[in-house]
């Protein structure tokens, strides 16, 4: 493909490529650091761009024009910029994460999320929720951008204390003049999210009572709120997925007796409707205007696919892939009359960058490479794999060969997904990709327990924590090894959260496959992980460790089943190096988790490395630290099981 990027104009970043290739391989900073475009937003009239943009390590928010004058710039130093809003033609939001330990509140560190509101008229920025009483100046959820007489109102869900707890609390702000309001729904201890009308009226409002585990659903029925659903939810709350097809009714993704997955429709006290099933979408798409359910998206098998319910709108958005033929093409963000599009394309040969479609003129404009420097020298083909595992369940994943390689005999990197409900997709794979540019082939399978497969197959991963969602793993370097794609011999397993314990486990549990393991972020003793969510839940079952416990098969946090899946607790039966790589200021897998794992290796005798991330989270969000990764990560499989 053929990219031309807007102009960098003063926002004091160029955007051209800078990274040299080596001798023989990609520079690993072209995978590794933070890549330049992470995130594009168009605004409401379709006349202008908020990006994010970054140099490799620091971020900045750049307002352009569309034919790429700069009209603003916000530096975010190191700030973890989320991402961004518009509110009217005169307003970005500005969303970003730190953690931080808050004074008078119990338990460990947390990730708390802020919102700044930046005015392209003043060039002021203004945090939201600043000053307010008895309230903390964090949100919760993505705010909500209402027009309300003419002017951009923004709803935000934020933290009142009412007798020395925490509610999750609705504010209306007015951006004009900052007027911040606290509106009364109710003091309800449970709330766990909200839903505003066009119109700027709270509707809806979503409780989840964690002890019980148990979901209700209140809208607000002429003058005042009703319980209109409630349901057990043991896993979390069934939340609000946005309004329904007229913009008023509310939806909600929640499962029917059968645990089958329903997008119902509420209109009211037992008025509800469950969207035909084989509609069959992952994702939800809403009109910018209305707020009414348009369609959604879902991927169906390897294709990424958009339905329509209105078949001019179905029509539009085909023509916005059909110019992008063979690539796969995703919605980034449109205008308010939805006639001007940006998407996320994903070349399977040049990788991702986007792209500004315009339907009236039917023009496309490339808006950049999301990395900077990578050329289709440095992208290597990915291809879906099938096999078998040892009981006979269909195992699916992506294959990722190094470029230019005959796929015979290869050294494997085996590279699992976190979750573990979670899922590989096809489409560029940063991680995948850089070890692939050192001559690896790199599985990422989609075990037992992965989402996107049907409910059966997240059933069968229930209980399989460390054993048949480990041996799915294994299953399938047997299968490339059989068609002599990889040299069994020559294999390593690498992963980050539940990948991470997943290359633990393949040291201690699934022995004899790997030459060595390297995990991020990777739980190590099962217990300690659920009792420090316990600790995080002021001493309270979560939903997250009913999730965790449902996978790991284990009656409670003193089920004795947990120590015999514990990588820590089986330290002596390790037989190959392995490295630990964790971020001090993760705040989902704790940082002790690897601390734990490294001292009992150390106490058994074992070969073990242990890198620690200064500042870094559980996702990888600083540039340094990520390259820090990557390059620890390369070192060390190069050095265990080479490439040669």
């Amino acid at each position: 493909m053929i990219k031309s990027f807007l102009a960098a104009g003063a926002a004091c970043f160029a955007l051209c490529s800078s990274a040299a290739f080596g001798a023989e391989k990609p520079d690993l900073a072209i995978y590794g650091r933070l890549p330049q475009f992470e995130g594009v937003t168009i605004s409401p009239d379709g006349s202008k761009l908020a990006l994010i943009l970054t140099d490799g390590e620091e971020r900045l928010l750049a307002i352009r024009t569309l034919n790429g004058q700069t009209l603003a710039g916000v530096k975010a130093a190191k700030t973890k910029l989320r991402g961004v809003l518009w509110a009217g033609e005169d307003h970005v939001v500005m969303l970003s994460t730190q953690t931080a330990n808050v004074f008078g509140l119990s338990g460990p560190a947390r990730e708390y999320m802020m919102a700044v509101d930046f005015n392209l008229v003043t060039r002021k920025q203004s945090l939201l929720l600043r000053s307010q009483p008895e309230s903390m100046n964090v949100i919760l959820d993505r705010p909500m951008v209402r027009t309300v007489d003419g002017q951009p109102v923004v709803f935000v869900e934020g933290i009142h204390f009412f007798d020395n707890t925490g509610v999750n609390t609705l504010f209306r702000i007015n951006l004009k003049d900052g007027a911040t309001r606290m509106l009364d729904g109710g003091v309800r201890m449970d709330t766990d999210g909200w839903l505003v009308d066009a119109a700027g009226e709270p509707v809806a409002q979503s409780l989840y009572d964690g002890k019980k585990g148990r979901w209700s659903l209140r809208m607000k029925i002429g003058s005042s709120w009703k319980t209109v659903d409630e349901a057990d939810s043991p896993m979390g709350s069934y939340g609000l997925s946005g309004f329904g097809r007229d913009g008023k009714s509310v939806l909600v993704w929640r499962t029917d007796d059968e645990n089958n997955s329903i997008l119902r429709e509420y209109r009211g006290v037992g008025a509800h409707e469950d969207l035909p099933g084989d509609l069959d979408l992952s994702g939800l798409l809403h009109d910018p205007d209305s707020l009414g359910l348009l369609g959604g998206y879902t991927l169906k098998g390897d294709d990424l696919a958009y339905t329509f319910f209105d078949p001019v709108s179905q029509r539009a958005w085909d023509s916005v892939t059909k110019a992008f033929k063979g690539d796969r093409v995703s919605l980034a963000s449109w205008s308010k009359n939805r006639r001007r599009v940006v998407v996320h394309v994903d070349s399977a040969v040049d990788g991702p960058a986007y792209a500004l479609i315009d339907l009236d003129t039917k023009r496309a404009s490339w808006l950049g490479e999301i990395y900077r420097g990578l050329s289709a020298e440095a992208v290597s083909p990915v291809r879906p794999v099938k096999y078998k595992a040892a009981d006979g369940l269909e195992i699916t994943g992506y294959l990722t060969l190094p470029k230019g390689r005959d796929p015979k005999n290869l050294p494997l990197i085996v590279l699992p997904h976190g979750g573990p409900e979670g899922r590989d997709s096809p489409g560029f794979d940063w991680w995948s990709q850089a070890l692939a540019s050192r001559g690896y082939a790199v599985l990422q399978p989609n075990f037992r327990g992965s989402e996107g497969f049907g409910w059966d197959f997240v059933k069968a991963g229930f209980g399989e924590w460390g054993r048949k969602m480990q041996t799915d793993l294994s299953d399938g370097v047997r299968d490339l090894a059989k068609q002599g794609i990889v040299d069994p011999k020559r294999v390593c397993v690498v992963g980050a959260s539940y990948g991470g314990y997943a290359a633990l486990a393949g040291a201690t549990l699934d022995r004899g496959v790997y030459r060595c393991a390297v995990s991020v972020a990777g739980p190590s003793d099962l217990k300690k992980m659920l009792l420090s969510v316990r600790d995080a839940h002021n001493g309270s079952m979560s939903a997250a460790q009913r999730y965790w416990l449902r996978f790991m098969g284990a009656d409670g946090i003193k089920d004795p089943d947990l120590a015999a899946i514990s990588p820590a607790r089986l330290a002596d039966k390790v037989e190959i190096p392995i490295l630990l790589i964790h971020g001090k200021d993760d705040t989902v897998v704790r940082y002790d988790q690897s601390q734990i794992m490294a001292d009992a290796l150390k106490k058994a005798g074992k070969p073990v490395a242990f890198v620690t991330l200064d500042g870094e989270d559980h996702w990888l969000s600083r540039g340094a630290t990520r390259l820090k990764m990557l390059s620890e990560t390369v070192a060390f499989v190069e050095k265990h099981n080479p490439p040669e």
